[in-house]
């Protein structure tokens, strides 16, 4: 959780940045292209940034930091990020990538890739969102909660809901809804489906690299 966390938070990011670029948020207000995909992020927007949990609303990421406290997980290095990147800190990046330095290594990189394409084309970004989150999700959700053992210290009860949640919503429409929009931003332009292509191979290697190091880390304690 300690690290997983961070895949959790920088996936608000490469989000924000895809409903910047498919909805529009200036003043005055003009509708953009592409309405099957700004209705899809919105929706997405909605649920993760305030769903409904225990009769309130919260994000997923809020969610997911109550789990780790009452599972006895240490939020102090999250909880620095977060501190860096407010909008009240001149120059966040840096003060960001400078907390992330204390974050598990495997971690880190992770996030490193993911603010790597949200530089990039928003066909790349929608590719990475699409097979490094939404398409890969639900089944690799699947297999932490069948083997996650009830009886561990701690209450894991917020942290199997985060993880059933994800199941339920990127596993019905999610997925194919965020494949259309791949199809919907690349149209017939052959550049902008290897972008897409590309960035989806970067992203499932980084969420490969992200579980092979949380496994390190678990074989060396």
């Amino acid at each position: 959780m300690e690290s997983h966390v961070f895949a959790v938070w920088d996936f608000m990011s490469l989000l924000k940045s895809l409903q910047r670029a498919l909805t529009s948020v200036e003043v005055p207000w003009i509708p953009t292209a592409h309405p099957a995909s700004r209705r899809f992020i919105n929706a997405i927007v909605l649920g993760e940034e305030s769903d409904e949990y225990e009769g309130r609303s919260a994000s997923h990421f809020e969610i997911y930091l109550e789990a780790m406290r009452r599972a006895g997980a240490n939020t102090t290095v999250i909880a620095e990020v977060t501190a860096a990147a407010k909008p009240s800190n001149p120059d966040r990046m840096a003060l960001v990538h400078q907390a992330l330095q204390a974050a598990p290594p495997a971690a880190r990189e992770f996030v490193n890739a993911t603010f790597r394409v949200i530089t990039g084309p928003v066909a790349a970004q929608a590719a990475a969102f699409t097979f490094g989150r939404e398409d890969a999700i639900p089944d690799m959700f699947r297999a932490l909660v069948k083997d996650i053992n009830r009886e561990m210290e701690g209450d894991l009860s917020p942290f199997v809901w985060y993880l059933e949640r994800h199941i339920e919503v990127d596993g019905d429409d999610h997925g194919p809804l965020a494949v259309r929009m791949v199809a919907d931003l690349c149209g017939s332009d052959p550049e902008l489906w290897d972008q897409a292509a590309q960035a989806a191979q970067d992203a499932i290697r980084a969420r490969l690299s992200l579980w092979d190091g949380i496994l390190a880390q678990l074989d060396r304690k």
